[in-house]
């Protein structure tokens, strides 16, 4: 007899939201956790950097479980681009992803009907991520990574 096992997780407090100022500090760690999409020096993206895209420039979400933060996005208003999509990868494939992008381009979408863009590296994870989500591969940006593009239409369309 040969059994399968599966892990299960139960997270007993799972909670979605817009981020914080006291969040940032969380979301920074998670940041660096990522395998994909590595950031050659930490030190690029300071703490003030992500304070100034989620209420300066755009709007970014969290996600806690257990009163950690796990996972965020963050979407750029004035340059129609995601800035981040982030999740600890022990917590991957979860939906957690999945759901922080809904609650992003759902915002963005009652904000305004322009496509919106972003860059990630190819051959990722993220990659597929977005192509399942909808978005377009429209070439590369000049640093090799992979531009995607999003229309409201093809959000609406699902």
């Amino acid at each position: 007899m040969s059994f399968n096992w599966v892990k299960v997780y139960k997270f007993v407090n799972i909670v979605f939201r817009i981020a914080e100022i006291s969040d940032v500090k969380q979301m920074q760690v998670v940041r660096h956790l990522v395998k994909a999409n590595t950031l050659s020096n930490p030190n690029l993206v300071p703490d003030k950097d992500v304070i100034f895209y989620i209420f300066e420039k755009g709007k970014g979400w969290v996600c806690e479980v257990e009163g950690q933060v796990v996972g965020f996005s963050i979407i750029d208003l004035r340059e129609k681009s995601v800035w981040a999509l982030f999740i600890d990868p022990a917590f991957a494939e979860k939906g957690i992803g999945k759901e922080l992008h809904r609650l992003m381009m759902d915002w963005y979408f009652e904000q305004t009907k322009d496509n919106v863009e972003l860059g990630t590296a190819s051959n990722t994870r993220a990659e597929r991520f977005y192509h399942l989500q909808g978005w377009i591969r429209v070439g590369n940006y000049p640093n090799g990574e992979v531009k995607f593009e999003l229309s409201y239409q093809r959000w609406v369309q699902g």
